[in-house]
């Protein structure tokens, strides 16, 4: 799985995968023309649609109804370093036994995102310099 990620300029950024393609931009505030969703937004953005996913299809597998279903995602900022440090995922479903409420919520806590998130991944970041021509030096 990969994206990619261009600058547009100032605070504005898009990003594409697959053929598909999203603008991230910031605030006025932060230097931005506010044309698109924040990275922490895109971040909450990813839980909620993933939570979603999940919880959906454990609906449609049971025969039960979808209609109506809704995830709301907030998240609490945390400093030293900048980061979010909490998640609360909400999953508004139709009226449900308690057997399948249970079921929504494991379906939930399945998803690829959630267990990111829970289970700190390993994140390498690498600078590359771009130049027209590599450069060749010969050992002296």
């Amino acid at each position: 799985m990969e994206i990619r990620v261009q600058h547009l300029g100032d605070a504005k950024f898009e990003a594409s995968a697959r053929g598909h393609r999203v603008i991230c931009d910031q605030p006025p505030a932060n230097g931005g023309a506010d044309s698109g969703m924040t990275p922490p937004e895109f971040l909450l953005v990813s839980l909620g649609t993933c939570a979603g996913y999940y919880a959906a299809q454990y609906l449609k597998t049971r025969g039960l109804p979808a209609e109506g279903l809704e995830i709301r995602v907030a998240a609490e900022k945390a400093l030293q370093p900048a980061r979010l440090a909490s998640f609360r995922i909400e999953v508004l479903v139709p009226p449900l036994e308690p057997l399948h409420e249970a079921g929504v919520l494991r379906a939930v806590k399945a998803c690829l995102v959630h267990n990111t998130l829970i289970n700190a991944p390993l994140v390498e970041t690498v600078v590359h310099t771009t130049q027209a021509e590599p450069v060749v030096t010969s050992g002296a």
